[in-house]
């Protein structure tokens, strides 16, 4: 079956847009043969800086014959409709189409469409154009007039030509013939821009790949990758060091080079003074070099490594030498910021938060600080941490918001606090916190374990939440401007990880009060739903333990989860859910029935069959071992001690009619049922479990 080659060679496309554009070229593309009834094999899309690439295996060489039953009108419809139906289907007349009987509605008539199925070639034409004019760009180039004409091609950068053939892999390949803003398509591409600029002809993807390697050009995005890295690696390794690996700068880097060559260059030891990560920041953010470890010292060398795009007559000399001057500028400024930050006390920065709005209804950042600091305190001896560290650490936290460093990278916030704390001679455990009170800030992300900082950082989050809560600013479908999704599952991770008890209502009393604390709490319900769904736990489970009255211990919820998703695991557990959602199915139709409930302890003189003995029996049994299991916080026991009465529910569902005559005894029965449902909610509320 024949195979297309698809290429769009441009000028530069941004690294952050390519592996976007690729995934949608292969999906726009694909998605159109497939409507059109030509399915494929296989596809797979490539980016370089100056192409798009696609190839898609195993096509067929011509569209499947089309038919198509189409209905029209009533026999006997008036002439504007039989002129619309002829016109849609392209018949010429009645006489082409069938009469379809039909004894209630009528008789119809149908049109039976027969449409030739026609060559692949052709209908690849056709699409392929229409898919560069729409293209989604996030941002397209204009360039000379033409591009600012009305129609004109919208296109990231100029496109220059384009590659489209299609063919057998035994055949010479067909040029797919269409043309797009007066590039027509072909079979000539480039390779390298400065190491092999010249035009080559290609005829399928191994062909083209196999050329554009020896034309200097790593069509393969990973495989760029692959060869960065592990050239990175052995250059490192080769001068005694260790090069500190960073996935983000790997993928933009590979996205700025089509043949990756690493090199090493260095700057003055003097600049080591600075934070190691204000130096990778630095390198990295200004040059989008890689640095280096020195394993004697475990602390960044005075190296780092770039990756240049041409393989250079002086071995990379000049290139080098060039990324020298630059970082050995951009780390000059830096040592200056550091320096400065260091010449003023953090506390000297606070007057300045006055001034600055955190948010119109909640006011300035400072009067946010003292919410903090205070709310900070009152937390402090709930886990054990001192209390005066933790409201010194509060107060110090946001500081370096205003330090030259932090503006000019904020990734380093909260850590350049901690080296400016520990500067001036603050505390171990007051510096730490700093550097930890805006973590976690995701699923993956270290959580504090020091109770200064855990301290601090459930302060802030807390307090974040309550105000919000309280001005009715919450998270809408996909819009959290504030990040409050971010800081509800930051103080779950904070609570969970580090076993800490926290009643959550009263804690919200304590911060900013919102309007309704328990609308905030459902909203923690929400996070932890997500929080246990990506650990395998079920979110049912979740909405069972938090429909107990005064559940808001976050610590003693998952917990529970956790046992209550062992416990149905289980046969007894299965069964037992099962028991008892019949117990409450049939108490909710006899409720509805009678307009009443039926609360209150059965009559045990009323109990006739041996099995509701057993069951009454088995229930205060279950209810007292349960009960004290959940008083010692021991919810595997009282799980345990729930299973005890699944052979009890099951036996009275085999022997006993709920609904007897006697009107009393029905009345008890209903009540014993009750006494199920209000044994099991010891524990959870079965009846928000899904089967």
């Amino acid at each position: 079956m024949p195979d297309l080659l698809l290429e769009l060679f441009s000028e530069e496309i941004p690294a952050r847009m390519q592996a976007k554009a690729a995934d949608d070229l292969r999906k726009m593309v694909t998605d159109k043969l497939v409507a059109e009834g030509l399915v494929y094999d296989g596809a797979k899309s490539f980016a370089t800086p100056r192409r798009l690439a696609l190839t898609i295996h195993g096509l067929p060489a011509r569209q499947p014959d089309l038919k198509d039953e189409r209905k029209g009108p009533k026999v006997g419809a008036p002439d504007a409709a039989v002129q619309g139906f002829l016109k849609a289907t392209g018949l010429k007349s009645l006489d082409e189409a069938t009469i379809q009987k039909d004894p209630k509605k009528g008789d119809f008539y149908v049109a039976l469409i027969e449409k030739a199925g026609r060559p692949a070639i052709d209908v690849i034409a056709e699409i392929i154009p229409v898919i560069i004019r729409t293209f989604p760009w996030p941002k397209a180039m204009r360039w000379g007039e033409l591009s600012a004409k009305p129609g004109a091609l919208q296109w990231v950068r100029p496109l220059h030509s384009i590659v489209a053939t299609f063919g057998m892999e035994t055949e010479e390949p067909d040029i797919v013939a269409f043309d797009v803003a007066g590039i027509r398509a072909g079979q000539v591409t480039r390779g390298h821009r400065f190491m092999a600029p010249a035009e080559f002809s290609v005829r399928r993807f191994e062909d083209y790949e196999a050329k554009l390697f020896d034309a200097k050009v790593v069509l393969d995005p990973q495989r760029r990758k692959d060869i960065i890295l592990a050239d990175a690696k052995e250059l490192a390794f080769a001068q005694g060091f260790e090069l500190i690996e960073d996935q983000g700068l790997l993928d933009e880097v590979s996205g700025l080079v089509e043949w990756p060559v690493v090199l090493m260059g260095s700057f003055d030891e003097s600049f080591l003074s600075i934070p190691g990560e204000v130096i990778r920041a630095t390198i990295r953010n200004n040059q989008k070099c890689f640095v280096v470890n020195d394993p004697k010292t475990g602390k960044l060398a005075n190296r780092f490594i770039l990756v240049a795009n041409i393989e250079a007559s002086d071995g990379g000399a000049a290139i080098i030498a060039g990324n020298e001057r630059v970082i050995r500028a951009r780390l000059s400024d830096a040592k200056f910021f550091y320096e400065t930050d260091l010449k003023t006390r953090l506390e000297d920065r606070l007057p300045k938060f006055g001034g600055i709005v955190f948010h119109e209804k909640l006011g300035t950042q400072a009067g946010r600080i003292a919410r903090i600091e205070r709310f900070a305190a009152e937390i402090a001896p709930l886990i054990g941490a001192d209390v005066e560290k933790t409201k010194r650490a509060a107060k110090l936290a946001k500081t370096d918001l205003l330090t030259e460093v932090v503006g000019e990278f904020p990734e380093v916030q909260g850590l350049m606090g901690k080296y400016y704390a520990l500067a001036q001679g603050e505390d171990e455990s007051v510096a730490q916190a700093i550097e930890d009170h805006y973590k976690p800030q995701g699923p993956n992300d270290r959580v504090p374990s020091d109770p200064v900082a855990i301290a601090v950082a459930l302060a802030d989050k807390i307090d974040i939440l309550a105000g919000f809560w309280s001005i009715d600013e919450k998270p809408t479908g996909s819009k959290d401007p504030f990040a409050l999704r971010r800081a509800a599952l930051g103080v779950i991770r904070l609570v969970a990880d580090n076993a800490i008890r926290l009643p959550l209502l009263a804690t919200f009393a304590k911060a900013t009060k919102p309007h309704d604390g328990k609308d905030l709490l459902s909203f923690f319900a929400d996070r932890l739903k997500v929080q246990l769904r990506e650990q395998g736990a079920r979110h049912d489970l979740v909405d069972a333990v938090f429909a107990l009255e005064g559940q808001d211990d976050l610590l003693m919820i998952v917990r529970r989860v956790e046992a209550l998703g062992k416990f149905l695991d289980t046969d007894d557990g299965k069964n037992l859910l099962a028991g008892t959602k019949r117990a409450s199915n049939i108490l909710a139709i006899e409720e509805k029935k009678d307009k009443r409930t039926f609360d209150g302890a059965p009559d045990t003189s009323l109990f006739v069959a041996d099995e509701e003995k057993q069951l009454a029996r088995a229930i205060d049994e279950a209810k007292r071992e349960a009960g004290d299991a959940v008083t010692k916080e021991n919810f595997e026991a009282a799980m345990a001690a729930m299973a005890k009465l699944r052979p009890a529910v099951d036996a009275f569902f085999d022997k006993v009619k709920v609904n007897d005559d006697d009107a009393k005894v029905r009345e008890n029965r209903l009540k014993l049922l009750n006494e199920i449902r209000a044994a099991t909610r010891a524990v959870a509320d079965f009846s928000k479990i899904q089967d």
